[in-house]
């Protein structure tokens, strides 16, 4: 596993803590931005948070309130542009249909998940959509990093719930 990779999910971690102690769902997710040269494929600067986020469904009453969703909305924002063709997007919980779809609109480089979602994983467990060559943007997966944190978050979270 990149050490990278490592730290970045310990970011996303850190922000699906904070949604369950909000009473969401416990998913984070941050965005990493580091140019490259187009012609070259060298980095242009080193790599930086620009945005990070967690699960508000409930809190905001918004079924788009995802926090990969919320995350590269902030990112867009941060940036000024819709395109984050040099941004890697970090959230614990494999993104569903609707977050894989705007991670393929906002042109994104790279995804890093953690846990997969054998129920609603668009990018690997039920679809591809960042692989699917009809579309007009392909974009590079890594799956399972953290997995396990980010899965025992999830797990004891629901627990706690049915008990509740």
């Amino acid at each position: 596993m990149d050490e990278l990779d490592f730290t970045y999910m310990g970011l996303a971690l850190e922000q699906a803590r904070l949604a369950g102690r909000q009473g969401e769902v416990p998913i984070g997710a941050i965005v990493v931005h580091q140019p490259f040269d187009r012609g070259t494929r060298k980095p242009l600067a080193e790599p930086r948070v620009i945005a990070s986020a967690c699960n508000r469904r409930e809190t905001d009453r918004d079924p788009a309130g995802h926090a990969e969703f919320a995350a590269m909305l902030a990112a867009a924002r941060e940036l000024d542009a819709w395109r984050l063709s040099d941004c890697t997007v970090y959230v614990t919980l494999e993104p569903c249909i609707m977050c894989a779809g705007l991670m393929h609109q906002a042109r994104i480089r790279r995804c890093v998940y953690g846990a997969p979602d054998p129920k609603a994983g668009a990018l690997g467990s039920l679809y591809r959509i960042n692989e699917d060559e009809r579309l007009n943007h392909t974009f590079e997966v890594t799956p399972g990093v953290r997995a396990d944190e980010c899965a025992a978050l999830l797990r004891d979270f629901f627990r706690r719930k049915r008990r509740s």
